[in-house]
């Protein structure tokens, strides 16, 4: 059986990799590692969770690692201010995020260093980093086109760049910020481009930037991993969904709950806290704090239940996420296998349920047919056996402190309201919202913007989405 070791990696990136319990590679790091360590430009192909990004850390590292060596031999520095020399660019802050949390422990096993730059929070931190010295940059291309423009860096020393999920960046519309940026790196360089599909453009980046590049494909991208179970749950109307849905959040394991929009992500997630089933929100209209505060409280298992919209969907990796749950039907296929590939990852099992309304039989046979799902709908009603086999064992959440009961006026304000008042003049305290008392959950699992009890929002809850490629 291969190992990493038998590609010739640096002995401190192999102990690492051993000491994450990473011994044996995955297909596509077999199949294109011995090209992208020889320095020749890769197309990899191949569906979400198969290990795309290791494949491409590894040789990052490696040939930085090499040319710090070169550099330091001839007495030239190992890097410079805003000068990095490896660029990846990716199309969202969470996926940015994630490449980093593999990428940054192996670099620094090698004495170097990574940054990521994204919008959505403030760039100071970010121009700070690349002012001391990065030697890999993985960025979104909003933020990063923005502080090349106000000189912050530049790319002309970049050895190595990677395109992560570069069918996303087409499909996000972010292809003529990702062509710029190319331009402006060295046309020496060596490029590795790894996306699920060519289409949308992606191919134009292909014939573009890669030089003879070598294709490796180790799986049909188009297609659900065998170890994936699909269930399609037929509903009578909206109120058994509602009671469906809350009872597949309730399980002891982690899973995750698809939505089509940031509103209705919102409002399930809390929904289901206000029910004893602690969960959070991630979508596009949460700052970056509440995002990361968020999807860290899911990742460490102190919430089991993210609701997200399809901004989860591509490049989140979560350990261990044994369901997934088409609250809302995708509207294209594509959107429905990324999001179903945020379980059954790295080789795990894992089930994917569809919620389906009567509307969307028609819909939803179109969608399994181009997804290649051979699942056919089942008929269910709250609390049938098919709905408990899927939740398992229920989690033995505590429910939510009732709320308190209105206060009652006193004589002196019982008198005085018989008297001849003014609208609005009343000294009666106001009811207490319905459902104002909340269940404790862990910290960052209502968002930002969330409303507050009584129907008020926080300042800033109506706030803008994410800048383009953030």
């Amino acid at each position: 059986m291969t190992t990493f070791a038998d590609f010739g990696l640096p002995a401190p990136v192999v102990r690492s990799l051993a000491d994450q319990g990473i011994t044996t590679p995955f297909p596509i790091q077999t199949a294109s590692l011995g090209d992208t360590l020889a320095g020749t430009d890769v197309l990899g192909r191949g569906r979400t969770g198969s290990g795309k990004t290791l494949a491409f850390s590894l040789p990052v590292v490696t040939r930085l690692a090499t040319s710090a060596a070169k550099a330091a031999a001839a007495g030239r520095p190992r890097r410079r201010a805003g000068r990095p020399r490896a660029l990846v660019l990716c199309p969202t802050r969470e996926l940015a995020n994630q490449i980093n949390a593999v990428l940054e422990p192996l670099a620094a096993t090698l004495g170097l260093k990574t940054t990521t730059i994204f919008g959505g929070v403030a760039q100071s931190r970010q121009v700070t980093a690349l002012a001391a010295g990065v030697d890999v940059v993985i960025a979104c291309p909003g933020r990063l086109e923005d502080l090349l423009g106000q000189k912050h860096l530049t790319l002309d020393d970049v050895e190595i760049t990677v395109l992560d999920e570069a069918d996303h960046m087409a499909d996000l519309g972010f292809l003529p910020g990702v062509k710029r940026i190319m331009d402006r790196t060295p046309a020496v360089g060596q490029r590795l481009l790894f996306s699920a599909t060519l289409d949308n453009g992606v191919d134009v980046l292909v014939k573009r930037y890669l030089k003879n590049p070598v294709t490796h494909s180790v799986d049909d991208a188009a297609a659900p991993p065998p170890q994936m179970t699909h269930h399609i749950l037929a509903v009578a109307d909206a109120d058994a969904k509602k009671h469906v849905v809350h009872a597949l959040a309730s399980g002891t394991g982690r899973r995750v709950l698809f939505t089509r929009t940031k509103h209705q992500a919102k409002k399930l997630a809390k929904q289901l806290t206000g029910a004893g089933v602690p969960a959070v929100d991630l979508h596009g209209n949460l700052g970056q704090g509440a995002r990361e505060r968020n999807l860290a409280a899911f990742s460490s298992g102190s919430v089991k239940v993210l609701v997200a919209t399809d901004i989860a969907a591509r490049g989140i990796h979560v350990d261990d996420v044994e369901l997934v749950v088409h609250v809302d039907p995708p509207a294209e296929h594509k959107a429905y296998l990324h999001r179903s590939g945020r379980t059954a990852r790295a080789g795990s099992g894992g089930d994917v349920v569809t919620v389906m309304l009567p509307e969307q039989r028609g819909d939803m046979r179109d969608l399994t047919r181009k997804a290649k799902i051979s699942a056919r709908p089942q008929q269910v009603v709250p609390g049938d056996a098919t709905v408990s086999a899927l939740v398992g064992e229920v989690a033995a959440y505590v429910k939510p402190a009732p709320a308190p009961a209105p206060q009652q006026p006193s004589r002196k304000g019982q008198a005085r309201s018989r008297t001849p008042q003014k609208q609005g003049a009343s000294r009666q305290p106001a009811p207490q919202h319905q459902g104002g008392s909340r269940a404790a959950v862990p910290a960052g699992a209502s968002g930002d913007g969330a409303a507050r009890p009584g129907g008020r929002r926080r300042r800033g809850g109506r706030g803008r989405g994410p800048r383009a490629g953030a």
